[in-house]
């Protein structure tokens, strides 16, 4: 089975090159949540902005445009252990589709100022959800990553 996805819009972030999203914002408290961009949607999309300015965080969907396809095994950064893909925020996996979850600050027609943003300048964006109370586990365990959040 094959899926064939067009993007619905674009990223204006700081980062440039792959080198610039550091590895270690993950350790800092407030990790990328200071980055600021924008989500430019294509014009033939902008009606489906409407209501959007209610919610405070966006799901992004997008691809890892600049990622080489990748193998079920991932080297995070800050890990010296091999983990499963899976288990990893890695850019390179078998399908480059990556989630990431943005405040949303404002809607100026059909673009979105955001910040929490760790994607590179031109990432294509695929889809955008509202961030809801159901996106929200209080109960959430961390995995792996547990002794590196301390």
């Amino acid at each position: 089975m094959t899926f064939t996805y067009s993007p619905i819009g674009v990223i204006h972030s700081p980062f440039k090159s792959k080198q610039e999203i550091q590895p270690d914002m993950n350790k800092r408290p407030d990790g990328y949540d200071q980055i600021k961009g924008q989500i430019e949607i294509q014009e033939e999309f902008a009606p489906g902005l409407q209501d959007i300015s209610g919610f405070s965080h966006l799901l992004v969907i997008f691809a890892f445009h600049q990622s080489e396809a990748g193998g079920l095994n991932a080297h995070p950064p800050f890990d010296q252990k091999p983990r499963g893909v899976f288990s990893t925020r890695s850019p390179h996996r078998p399908n480059a589709i990556g989630l990431t979850v943005v405040r949303l600050h404002r809607c100026e027609g059909r673009f979105l100022h955001i910040s929490g943003l760790d994607m590179l300048e031109g990432t294509p964006v695929l889809d955008l959800k509202p961030y809801t109370p159901r996106d929200q586990k209080s109960e959430a365990r961390f995995g792996w990553l547990e002794e590196f959040l301390h």
